[in-house]
């Protein structure tokens, strides 16, 4: 058996695989407690992360994908199609308008600080529209080698960690309203986990808004597809298309049209609930500091000058609006 130490390149404990699985199991099994709200599961990743390996890096990383798409549909049974659609009707110039500037600003900074091209482009993408999603749909279709789609991964998935805790800290401090709080999450928070931790934390209503917009801002990523293969002139036909989105709004035309499913709504949402907190927990898992130390100052500098960029500009009009 290994002897216990400390790595010193990143500060994790050295233990043996089966005692790295059963604590990770063990921080696994506590994110079903009813005390864990998906912040604090972010955060308890995050720890696990800095500590030790993942010892089931591979396994996160599709268990991730899929738990957030299933708690995504879940939560769906929680929402009435009605209200979905007067939050989607008012988020929609915010998108149009915070897309086309993100994108525009993301690739002139790009070029004036010297990143390479499809390293901008997946940063700029990732930041307009729903984060490590847009990435993992636009990066087969750029030709993105590894190191660039890690590093726009990893820029992303810093800064979502950051608004999870600080943006409901700032909407109870500006006294944000549910539907305003809602609108600004799904706007200036990047993957669709953080939005959806960051405001069922803050309210239902929140949740509601925050969703079917940021779910609405997601289908850009199909028209965005499509420019980037004549952009980058890749001619490539492989396009990613969210179809847990269709399944979401699906769930919500149960929800609000068929009566007898309502008894097992509260025990539906629940679950999605629980799905969350475990995918924010599994996030975490994987930010090692050696990973974000692999992202390098300039694109993270892009990253968080384009994330300030939409969350001032997104909560400035939003306020306006009031």
């Amino acid at each position: 058996m290994e002897t216990s130490g400390i790595k010193n390149d990143h500060f994790s404990i050295q233990l043996s695989e089966n005692a790295r699985k059963t604590i990770f199991i063990g921080a696994l099994i506590i994110c079903f407690l009813p005390v864990m709200s998906p912040p604090l599961a972010l955060l308890l990743g995050l720890i696990m992360a800095q500590l030790m390996d993942n010892p089931y890096a591979q396994l996160t990383h599709k268990a991730t994908h899929w738990l957030l798409q299933v708690s995504v549909v879940g939560l769906g049974f929680g929402m009435n199609i009605l209200s979905a659609l007067q939050a989607g009707k008012e988020g929609i110039l915010f998108t149009i308008v915070s897309i086309i500037t993100v994108l525009t600003v993301g690739l002139l900074a790009g070029r004036f600080l010297k990143i390479d091209k499809v390293t901008s482009f997946l940063i700029s993408a990732g930041t307009a529209i729903c984060g490590g999603s847009a990435i993992a749909a636009l990066s087969p279709v750029v030709k993105a080698e590894e190191k660039q789609i890690s590093v726009s991964l990893g820029v992303i998935f810093i800064l979502n960690s950051i608004a999870l805790f600080l943006f409901p800290v700032i909407g109870h401090h500006l006294h944000l309203s549910q539907t305003q709080f809602g609108l600004w999450c799904a706007i200036a928070i990047h993957d669709t986990s953080s939005v959806v931790g960051a405001a069922s934390h803050y309210g239902a209503q929140a949740l509601q808004v925050a969703t079917t917009v940021k779910l609405a801002r997601a289908l850009w990523i199909i028209p965005l597809t499509f420019i980037s293969t004549v952009a980058f002139k890749t001619g490539s036909k492989k396009i990613k298309v969210p179809y847990f989105i269709g399944l979401f709004i699906l769930a919500m035309l149960i929800n609000s049209y068929v009566p007898f499913i309502k008894p097992i709504v509260p025990y539906l949402t629940s679950i999605a609930k629980i799905g969350l907190t475990l995918t924010l927990f599994l996030i975490g898992s994987g930010l090692s500091f050696k990973k974000l130390k692999s992202v390098g100052v300039v694109p993270l500098f892009q990253g968080v000058m384009l994330w300030l960029l939409i969350s001032g500009l997104s909560l400035f009009a939003i306020l306006k609006m009031a």
